[in-house]
């Protein structure tokens, strides 16, 4: 496969910094977008030191010894092995930003959202704490392949609350995992296998908080892959957007074969 990549970013119209981090490396296959949160500039703390850690872990060669300690894992199924290294890296990432909160006094408190992609030969695979969202296009149909780790997706999940009224709750951003603040996480991890011309979209709440799945798709429908990152960040602040917003999209396809408009 060949993986093509393209970002967009931008503070948003109220926030005086952008507490979003990204880090894009189609060369090894790695994708990571993260929503800090925290007082001053300890979003954007949590946010990096997240993204560099998960990365660097990912890059490693070898298999942490830790992940083999408490897990049943099946040696040959290197899929196991590898959603097992992406649990190992986000709970690094949060010992690692728990332990600068401890230095650093006006940093306490601060932890991040982080979601991952890893693209190895034809399959994907996913991880992700919080709230920022994985997305597939594939022919035509948008799929979400995350759940928010929110009160309220627990709510719509029991059946207490609409995803419409979801959507409007004054206290619809609670997390109820994220990487830093709450400590050891279980992030939710899956694989699946890649089709030629599958586009997956990593994105912070900037971008879905203002836009909802179906509109989201006819915008990704209408627009060329190439532009596809800059048009949904500028749609996300023309619907009203106010926060940082992130927006990374990543094309899979054949080599030789004709581009994908999307």
């Amino acid at each position: 496969m060949k993986i093509e990549a393209y970002v967009c970013t931008d503070q948003g119209p109220v926030r005086d910094n952008n507490e979003d981090y990204f880090k894009s490396d189609p060369e090894r296959g790695i994708f990571v977008v993260a929503d800090g949160m925290g007082g001053h500039s300890a979003g954007e703390v949590a946010s990096m030191m997240a993204v560099d850690t998960v990365h660097e872990i990912l890059m490693g060669d070898d298999d942490p010894e830790e992940t083999r300690l408490v897990r049943d894992l099946d040696p040959i199924d290197t899929s196991d092995v590898l959603r097992e290294r992406l649990r190992y890296a986000m709970n690094q990432a949060s010992v690692r930003i728990r332990r600068h909160a401890e230095l650093d006094p006006s940093t306490r408190g601060m932890g991040t959202t982080v979601v991952v992609l890893v693209v190895e030969g034809d399959e994907a695979h996913l991880a992700h704490v919080g709230d920022s969202r994985a997305y597939l296009y594939r022919q035509g149909r948008l799929t979400r392949l995350t759940r928010d780790h929110t009160v309220v997706q627990q709510e719509i999940d029991a059946g207490r609350l609409t995803p419409e009224l979801g959507r409007l709750v004054p206290h619809k951003h609670i997390l109820t995992q994220s990487v830093g603040f709450h400590g050891p996480v279980e992030p939710d991890t899956a694989t699946r296998l890649i089709e030629d011309g599958d586009v997956f979209i990593l994105c912070s709440d900037g971008l879905t908080d203002p836009i909802d799945d179906p509109p989201l798709r006819d915008i990704i429908e209408a627009t060329p892959v190439n532009i596809l990152a800059d048009t949904l960040v500028a749609e996300a602040l023309r619907a009203g957007g106010e926060d940082n917003v992130t927006v990374m999209v990543v094309v899979a396809r054949e080599e030789g074969l004709r581009a994908f408009r999307g």
